[in-house]
């Protein structure tokens, strides 16, 4: 696959969700956005509202990290984020309710916080990828979908069982047939892995070192990006 750095960028979520991130850390991240041309930002939801973003969409994070949260909290939570500006949310589910096999109960609180952050918002449902079975995996990807999610997304990046892989987001991608999104995240730290990831079928990648990432990128026939 060759994608051009400006393309690459597009599907980028710049990310900063770090317990230590300050207002200013955000705004550098912001600027960095700008100039490296991603799509969005993906920032805590204390960190919201972020100003103006010069075109950047926001991304927020909810139930984060470990999604042991009622889904009560995490719809309180998303409609807050929205309100004060999130144009996506990325939600983590409870991976218990999918490990004592109750996909039902998962497809529930994902439709919470869907009634909570209504379209245009756009729900990402986290589901952990590296610490499910295949048969989990696709549980929770048929669940975002009967939910009425527009993606579902590896990793939070902060579960020690890993991050994304290109097993995962193949099948992920082919359990979602094209109906939804697919967002690797976790672990994405150079251009070749971010370019086997998208070949599998993601349609967004979450990363915190782009640059790094995106500096593996052509530029395109005119030299500008």
């Amino acid at each position: 696959m060759l994608l051009t750095r400006a393309a690459l960028a597009r599907y980028v979520d710049h990310t900063l969700l770090a317990p230590t991130a300050t207002p200013s850390d955000v705004a550098a991240l912001l600027a960095d956005a700008q100039a490296l041309g991603t799509y969005s930002i993906c920032v805590s939801p204390s960190m919201l509202p972020v100003g103006d973003t010069g075109g950047v969409l926001v991304a927020t994070v909810c139930g984060f990290p470990s999604g042991k949260h009622t889904p009560a909290i995490k719809a309180a939570e998303a409609a807050e984020s929205v309100a004060r500006g999130a144009d996506e949310v990325d939600m983590v589910i409870d991976l218990g309710l999918l490990k004592d096999g109750h996909p039902e109960a998962t497809q529930a609180e994902i439709a919470a916080v869907r009634a909570a952050a209504p379209a245009p918002t756009v729900l990402k449902v986290i589901i952990e990828s590296a610490a499910l079975t295949d048969d989990e995996i696709v549980a929770a990807c048929r669940a975002a979908e009967a939910a009425g999610a527009d993606f579902v997304k590896t990793s939070t990046g902060f579960h020690p069982a890993g991050g994304a892989s290109v097993h995962a987001v193949e099948l992920m991608a082919r359990t979602v047939g094209g109906r939804l999104g697919v967002k690797a995240s976790g672990g994405i730290r150079t251009h070749e892995a971010a370019l086997a990831l998208i070949e599998a079928g993601a349609t967004r990648l979450g990363l915190s070192g782009t640059a790094v990432v995106l500096d593996g990128a052509p530029v395109s026939p005119d030299g500008t990006a």
